[in-house]
């Protein structure tokens, strides 16, 4: 499953690096709407929640939709500034029906589609869905959906003044501490953009971002199959400190293709595509194979081992370690006239850790 961005005919400077202050504070909201998806900065939120006026912590709750299980559209900007109040004088100029329909896409899956390029504000169906939708997150965010249908100018205000608010709370300071690493990460990328191509550049994005093999698109490893055109405005990537494990892709109709992806650790750990581990998932879910793997975690059998241990024929138990090879949950290795399986222990392990990753990506 994969984000595909077409960037066939693109120019080179159609590709752009650059650090939203924006997006970066995007992060920290969703950081502290979701602390379970960032345990590295349970402390940080922790003590951003208790420092933080009542008034300015119920903001966050009612609108926490706008960021926590996906982030809206205008909140990740495609033409990043220097400065918050210049992004958020840019979100300004966004029409209502574009503001209202990002707004309420409150989930990373597909309820986009059900809206089918109807606005809340004006269609019947799409509005009623959106409420639907705002209903199930719970009275605050149903609420906050109602009244954004109602006087969108009043809860467009609403919505910046709380963002301004977080500025004074604790982004400012955030954001003095984490622009040097953005920074630092950009001339990197920048450099290798410049020097050996996008492709150079995709790859120390993210082993999730790479390029296509034509070179006439960047795909994206994500949960959901969907594609999008960079080649009249270009598409942007940006950096986040906060935004770690996401990788955050805006790529609906009439949006700037921007993705946003985490700054790398100093010893980055080689990311699993989601179709390897929907591969072993697969592999794994079937009880033949859970037999076979759990001999194979005593040690290397042959076929013939696994074969009689578990009272199956030789071609059957064949075929089966065929998936899991296929899978890379088993090597082979040939000792005279016999082959000896065994299991790959630390891709087993590691199963449940790569799932968590794809899935928050």
């Amino acid at each position: 499953m994969t984000l595909r961005i077409d960037i066939g005919g693109l120019p080179a400077d159609g590709v752009r690096f650059a650090a939203s202050p924006l997006a970066e504070l995007t992060a920290m909201l969703h950081a502290l709407a979701e602390p379970g998806h960032h345990p590295q900065l349970a402390g940080w939120a922790a003590d951003v929640w208790a420092g933080l006026p009542p008034e300015l912590a119920e903001r966050l709750r009612e609108a926490e939709f706008l960021w926590r299980s996906s982030q809206a559209d205008f909140l990740i900007p495609g033409r990043p500034r220097p400065t918050l109040a210049e992004e958020l004088d840019d979100v300004d100029r966004i029409d209502d029906e574009r503001y209202v329909t990002a707004a309420l896409v409150t989930t990373c899956g597909s309820n986009r589609v059900h809206f089918a390029g109807r606005s809340p504000l004006t269609d019947a169906t799409a509005r009623e869905r959106a409420l639907d939708v705002a209903q199930a997150r719970g009275a605050l965010q149903e609420a906050f959906a109602e009244r954004l249908l109602a006087d969108p100018a009043a809860v467009r205000a609403r919505v910046r003044d709380t963002l301004e608010q977080c500025a004074a709370a604790f982004f400012d300071a955030a954001w003095t501490g984490v622009a040097v690493r953005l920074a630092t990460d950009l001339r990197l990328k920048n450099d290798l953009l410049r020097r050996q191509g996008i492709g150079a550049a995709l790859a120390s994005v993210s082993g999730a971002v790479t390029l296509g093999p034509d070179g006439d698109c960047i795909v994206v490893d994500k949960v959901q199959d969907k594609a999008t055109s960079a080649r009249d405005s270009g598409v942007t990537f940006i950096p986040s400190v906060y935004g770690r494990p996401h990788l955050v892709a805006v790529h609906a109709p009439g949006w700037h293709p921007v993705v946003q992806y985490p700054v790398a650790e100093p010893t980055p750990s080689e990311l699993v595509p989601l179709e390897t581990v929907t591969l072993r998932l697969d592999a794994l879910a079937h009880p033949v194979r859970l037999r076979l793997l759990r001999t194979l975690a005593r040690g290397p059998h042959t076929t013939g081992e696994l074969a009689h241990a578990w009272e199956l024929s030789p071609p059957e138990v064949s075929r089966h370690l065929a998936v899991l090879r296929r899978a890379g949950l088993l090597t082979a290795r040939r000792q005279g006239r016999y082959v000896r399986y065994s299991l790959n222990l630390s891709d087993l392990t590691a199963l449940g850790t790569d799932l968590l990753a794809a899935g928050l990506r």
